[in-house]
């Protein structure tokens, strides 16, 4: 694969060595962990909102993982993070988000670790609240409320249907306007030991990664808050197709969680697959018996009902500009995520007993300083290997 070429301003090739970019080493409070694969359209704002930080550069570091991105995002990042000691970019050869989570927990020195996706923005006092909010409470895992954010028609309904309980059901991490403690937490920032006590991200998964960390903690009796002074905004998808791939996937993958977790998982979790089923029987019944088109009528014209009212609800709050794709959004949403957990049961079907899945290890290693140091002079990479040299 033909990687993208970095180059500088009178068009010379730059070569960067991977893990060249922190010559210190040194403990800091957070380690923020940004996955990133084709952001070319939101890495720049993500980052941009990690570099201006109102805490000291020496609070906390900021490490980039590109997933093999065939647009120009490792260049955009470098960019953004030239000059800024606490910043790094590495590689993500395996290309997931739970990949490069998994990495920067072996790589990095914070106290405290935050897993951050490429699409989303912090406000300027974010490392400022999470700290905050660690040392004052006895939580495991903290984190904020979910903000959509959208530019163009298409999106701006995505992101209205996606706060609304029709849409998403009653995740409260999505509404919290108080600080409580949840099952769950957009973005969650953890406690270094909780990743040595119960391992890292489960590498299975391509999406639901996080809420499987979070039961997983759950189930070892740690404590999830959400305070809605940590302030986080993602970027809604801005194509139907690519929101319907997105929840096709998080339904598919949410079996997997299922099968590890079933006491953690929630009724509104179960909602859109159960649709989905009982329209493909009353489908069925059409043809088999003569009173299956009323059932078709009466299941298919509810829900009908139902998205057209959610619909009017959201547009009287968001704007009426968006009523014409609600119900087009509402019916994705439902129908891709209970498709796909349908279809995840069908692929997973003889899985229920396997309960591991690919959690690595992060056992507490006891190593004094100079240690530490020689291995981060040696560069070494995940596995133990030393990194290549990326010609960009």
């Amino acid at each position: 694969m033909q990687l993208p070429r970095c180059t500088d301003g009178v068009g010379r090739q730059r070569q960067e060595t991977l893990l060249a970019l922190d010559p210190k080493g040194d403990a800091c409070r957070l380690s923020l962990l940004v996955a990133m694969r084709n952001e070319s359209g939101t890495i720049k704002a993500c980052l941009k909102s990690l570099v201006v930080q109102d805490s000291a550069k020496s609070e906390f570091e900021v490490l980039v993982f590109d997933g093999e991105s065939t647009d120009d995002s490792w260049c955009i990042a470098e960019g953004v993070l030239a000059g800024h000691g606490n910043c790094r970019v590495l590689r993500n050869p395996e290309r997931t988000q739970s990949a490069a989570w998994n990495r920067g927990i072996r790589e990095s020195h914070g106290e405290m670790i935050g897993i951050i996706s490429g699409h989303t923005t912090l406000a300027h006092d974010y490392v400022r609240r999470v700290v905050e909010t660690f040392e004052r409470t006895g939580a495991d895992m903290v984190g904020g409320p979910a903000i959509a954010s959208a530019s163009g028609l298409a999106a701006e309904s995505i992101a209205a249907a996606m706060t609304s309980r029709f849409g998403v059901g009653d995740a409260t991490f999505r509404y919290a306007t108080k600080e409580q403690y949840v099952d769950t937490v957009f973005q969650g920032v953890c406690r270094r030991k909780v990743f040595e006590r119960i391992g890292g991200f489960d590498e299975e998964l391509v999406r639901d990664q996080d809420d499987e960390f979070s039961y997983r903690l759950l189930e070892h009796g740690g404590k999830i808050l959400c305070n809605p002074e940590i302030r986080c905004t993602y970027f809604s998808r801005s194509s139907l197709g690519g929101l319907w791939k997105q929840y096709n996937q998080y339904g598919f993958y949410k079996v997997r969680v299922l099968q590890k977790h079933p006491k953690q998982m929630r009724p509104r979790q179960f909602v859109p697959p159960l649709f989905v089923l009982s329209l493909i029987t009353v489908l069925g019944l059409w043809f088999l018996v003569s009173w299956g088109w009323a059932a078709f009528a009466l299941v298919s014209g509810s829900y009908v009902l139902a998205n057209l009212v959610a619909s009017v609800l959201t547009a009287s709050k968001k704007g009426w500009k968006h009523l014409p794709l609600l119900p087009v959004v509402y019916a994705i949403l439902h129908l891709s995520y209970g498709l796909g957990f349908l279809l995840g049961l069908y692929r997973f079907w003889n899985r229920w007993g396997d309960k591991v899945g690919k959690v690595p290890s992060f056992a507490k290693r006891h190593l004094d300083n100079s240690e530490v140091r020689n291995q981060r002079s040696e560069c070494r990479d995940f596995d133990g290997r030393r990194p290549e040299t990326r010609n960009l």
